[in-house]
């Protein structure tokens, strides 16, 4: 059930984001905690102040590698489309087995411009010694997805509040309030060796 609700938390970075509040995407290390209050220094080197609502979410992120992307494992790939028709992957994200099926499909990805994100099972793989090629099914279609060491690959792990500190690698999805600050009810932790989730 801890991972059923840790990769809940990582939902948001592998369904399009469509929500009718105004959101922004916050990425960055934690500076200080204060108690339910975050400051931030986000990857751009801004600064953002975030209230976390009650009762809000914790879950981590864990480097993977393409020898944990198995034929017949259910992934997320955030990716950019390529001339051939093909993906090139950006992030991929693997569920737990208890979410397969989550947000199936291919869709724009919002987090990052021209983009696309594919919810889908592993029909095929083939590795090579620079990465790895994939083949994504899922109701009414394939996608065909190169994966390079280049790309973000993680996949969800326990995380605690107790672990929101300075240096913390957070991200988050989050609602401007209106003096500036922000408001989330959900954190991401990159644990150490992870990148941060887009």
């Amino acid at each position: 059930m801890r991972s059923l609700a840790t990769a809940c938390i990582i939902l948001g970075l592998t369904v399009s984001a469509s929500a009718q509040s105004p959101t922004t995407r916050i990425r960055g290390e934690v500076e200080k905690a204060e108690g339910d209050t975050l400051m931030i220094k986000m990857v751009d080197g801004a600064s953002a102040k975030v209230s976390l609502a009650s009762g809000y979410a914790v879950g981590g992120v864990v480097k993977a590698t393409t020898a944990d992307i198995k034929k017949g494992g259910f992934i997320g790939v955030g990716a950019r489309p390529q001339p051939d028709g093909s993906l090139l992957a950006v992030q991929v994200f693997i569920f737990p087995e208890a979410m397969r099926g989550t947000g199936e499909g291919h869709r724009p990805w919002g987090v990052l411009p021209d983009s696309t994100m594919t919810n889908a099972t592993v029909s095929e793989t083939v590795s090579r010694v620079d990465g790895a090629n994939v083949v994504l099914t899922y109701p009414g279609g394939e996608q065909k997805v190169a994966i390079t060491p280049d790309a973000n690959i993680i996949m969800a792990a326990p995380a605690q509040p107790s672990e929101l500190v300075a240096g913390a690698q957070v991200a988050m999805t989050a609602t401007k309030q209106a003096d500036g600050s922000f408001s989330a009810n959900r954190v991401t932790i990159a644990k150490s060796g992870a990148q941060l989730p887009y």
